[in-house]
């Protein structure tokens, strides 16, 4: 028994140690971009989600991240096909678009009562700043300042030299990431360089950050994914498309295949939504997507156009079936049931004698007094 208990108390320990470890692991990467913490801070990305609209020949990536550790600040880099515009992003905007695509609510009714229900219950119911440049291969295009994010947008001809620009501005650089950085440089992308930072001062980099808008050309709508192979957890992505057709990715890129939760044609936009997607109608597609290992990463979303089928979930409400003002069909059913057994019996039960007494007057038997 002693050995048991000791058992079970080591598995409990194991499992806190596993769950605090998962706390202040360091998150190398996201999905569309590296983050990187400064000396001996932590930094771990809970999600990230982002809103892309493209329009065949500007794409718009508007970027939320929910975000824990006790990094006081962190760097972010994200690969761009072209040059890129850079500014804050709407807050309302993926509450927005949240209500646009919250599932179909429908009831969807039972027979016979369940737990909770009566006789189960007592009653029954409806249920329940830094240098312009680190090495002669990086050039700043630009730099600002927006909100907490100190932004530069910078370009390289060598991936050593995005990290001698981090470097320099006091951060440890994972030595996979200059690897990883290596096939974009070679397609000659830029970079858009972020230092996020608390305005408070002491503030850790913690909840939830305010949205960046990224805008850049592309022929192609696609997604930076490729730098979130270097994260050292599974990832989770969440991606609200805006385009005229419906969209979807060419392949899951090694991560599991992407689940299509809404698809549907938005008419009339308001607020954040009709600035980022424009004034006329346009098609909404959202997609989640798991990477359970995100070392299998192989390459960048590149999103291609489907049949425009809607779709959209639907959660189903259990209801107890009810007629009348709230009386259990079952009940009636059953209770009918028994009534038409018990008539069904009476009536057998007169039959019965009243054939007997016919028999009895046949045979000149008197029916005692």
């Amino acid at each position: 028994m002693r050995g048991t208990h000791s058992r079970i108390l080591t598995t409990i320990v194991a499992l806190l140690a596993l769950q605090l470890g998962s706390l202040v692991a360091p998150a190398y990467a996201c999905g569309c971009g590296a983050m990187i913490p400064d000396k001996a801070e932590r930094i771990g990305v809970d999600r990230e989600e982002s809103a892309v609209r493209w329009d065949g020949r500007t794409e718009t990536v508007v970027m939320r991240f929910n975000v824990h550790g006790n990094a006081r600040r962190a760097a972010w880099i994200m690969p761009v096909p072209g040059r890129a515009d850079v500014r804050l992003g709407d807050p309302a905007l993926f509450d927005e678009l949240d209500r646009l695509t919250e599932p179909e609510q429908r009831d969807r009714y039972y027979f016979w009562p369940r737990e909770g229900d009566w006789p189960f219950d007592s009653g029954y119911g409806d249920g329940a700043a830094a240098p312009p440049g680190a090495g002669s291969g990086v050039g700043v295009v630009g730099r600002e300042r927006l909100g907490p994010f100190d932004v530069a947008r910078l370009t390289a001809t060598d991936p050593e030299a995005l990290g001698d620009w981090l470097r320099a501005n006091g951060f440890e650089l994972p030595e996979r990431l200059t690897d990883a950085l290596r096939p974009y440089v070679e397609r000659k992308w830029e970079y858009v360089a972020v230092r996020l930072a608390p305005q408070e001062k002491g503030a850790t980099l913690h909840g939830e950050l305010t949205p960046l808008r990224i805008a850049f050309s592309s022929p192609e709508l696609v997604y930076p994914m490729r730098l979130s192979r270097l994260a050292r957890t599974p990832q989770t992505l969440g991606l609200y498309v805006l385009a005229e057709h419906r969209m979807e990715p060419r392949s899951p890129i090694g991560g599991d295949r992407p689940e299509v939760t809404f698809a549907g044609r938005i008419e009339r936009p308001g607020g954040a939504v009709a600035e980022l997607a424009g004034d006329r109608p346009v098609r909404l597609t959202v997609l989640e997507q798991r990477f359970p290992h995100p070392e299998r990463i192989d390459d960048d979303h590149r999103l291609r156009a489907v049949a425009d089928t809607p779709y959209r979930e639907v959660e189903y409400t259990d209801r107890l079936l009810t007629v009348g003002g709230g009386i259990p069909v079952w009940l009636l059913t059953v209770g009918g049931g028994l009534l038409l057994a018990v008539l069904f019996a009476v009536a057998v039960l007169f039959a019965v004698r009243g054939k007997r007494r016919r028999s009895d007057r046949a045979a000149g038997v008197r029916s005692p007094a």
